[in-house]
């Protein structure tokens, strides 16, 4: 369902990374760990179409995303991939409700309040739709940030330092919400980061 081979990057010829392959069917997650400067972030990007590589390529659902236009890239990002950044990515002057629809939108799709309610109630913060994002807690932004990646039944869902400004209990709780949205939508679940404290939580790990 989702792979990726051989993926080779260069920002310059003194920066480059090599990739180990990864292979994951829907429901399946992978926990991949490394230090900074490793690559993390730029791995991330690749996986998600941000990003090309020189050489290799990333698969998701049989198409090759580095093969497609930038515009194509898009717009399948979009319907497809879901990504959790660790700091959140809102629309300060809109509420909750509103920068969901607009994912909703930007991914071809009809604004649907009904998934939109669906999915804050599984996340424990429908009572907060109407709220401006900075009106949320962190821990609730946290939340919503997972909201805005899961909205559109992504078919990957991907999560770059979703818990390192957590305390434990936090980061246990993150870590569920995402395996618990991944399970929900049948996306496979990939966590990018240096938290050590999740390695107990995870079958599949990867050390870059």
């Amino acid at each position: 369902m989702f792979k990726t081979r051989s993926l080779y990057f260069a920002y310059n010829e003194r920066t480059s990374f090599h990739f180990p392959d990864i292979d994951l069917e829907s429901g399946e997650d992978i926990l991949i760990l490394g230090e900074s400067g490793i690559g993390k972030s730029t791995l991330l990007h690749l996986m998600s179409g941000l990003l090309r590589p020189v050489s290799g390529s990333v698969e998701l659902m049989g198409i090759k995303l580095n093969k497609l236009s930038v515009g194509k890239s898009d717009h399948f990002r979009g319907k497809h991939i879901g990504l959790v950044f660790q700091r959140s990515h809102f629309i300060s002057a809109l509420s909750l409700q509103e920068n969901l629809a607009l994912i909703q939108y930007l991914a071809g799709k009809k604004p649907d309040k009904t998934r939109i309610r669906e999915v804050l109630k599984s996340l424990g913060i429908s009572d907060k739709q109407n709220n401006k994002p900075y009106q949320l807690s962190q821990g609730q932004q946290q939340r919503a940030a997972i909201a805005l990646a899961v909205v559109n039944n992504p078919q990957l869902l991907l999560a770059d330092e979703p818990t390192s400004s957590l305390d434990d209990k936090n980061c246990r709780k993150v870590v569920a919400l995402l395996k618990e949205q991944a399970l929900v939508t049948g996306a496979a679940l990939i966590i990018i980061t240096h938290d050590q404290r999740l390695k107990a939580r995870f079958k599949n790990t990867l050390q870059l």
